[in-house]
């Protein structure tokens, strides 16, 4: 097998524009495309750097709206940025102690849930 790694996650949403707002604005990520394709609008957003992104669409391949849950992000301070998002207006559970290390649970305003991850197990 020849797979490489992962380049796209699809995030079902149910207005773009409200999505990429609260992506770029309040959680910092860039928007890497946003163009028309045909009928459709392809809206790609993700974290500086990072060679994944997200792709904010319509419910779409039977997944709804709000259907996203337990995708991960990692970050150097998870304390930090726990006081960013809350300061940004996001809805912040944590962080929290795990056998595993410590981690904060949150959801963007369509009910895609994702888990911000310390990057280090001590932390």
């Amino acid at each position: 097998m020849s797979i490489k790694g992962i380049k796209l996650i699809t995030v079902p949403v149910s207005d773009q524009d409200a999505a990429k707002q609260f992506y770029v604005e309040q959680l910092g990520f860039e928007v890497s495309q946003d163009s028309q394709m045909g009928p459709m609008r392809w809206l790609e957003v993700a974290p500086k750097g990072s060679p994944v992104s997200f792709a904010l669409l319509p419910s779409v391949l039977g997944v709804p709206v709000g259907g996203l849950k337990g995708v991960q992000l990692f970050t150097d301070d998870l304390d930090g940025d726990c006081e960013s998002l809350r300061a940004a207006g996001v809805k912040v559970d944590g962080p929290n102690a795990r056998p595993w290390g410590r981690d904060a649970n949150f959801s963007d305003p369509d009910g895609n849930g994702f888990v911000l991850m310390s990057a280090h197990a001590d932390q």
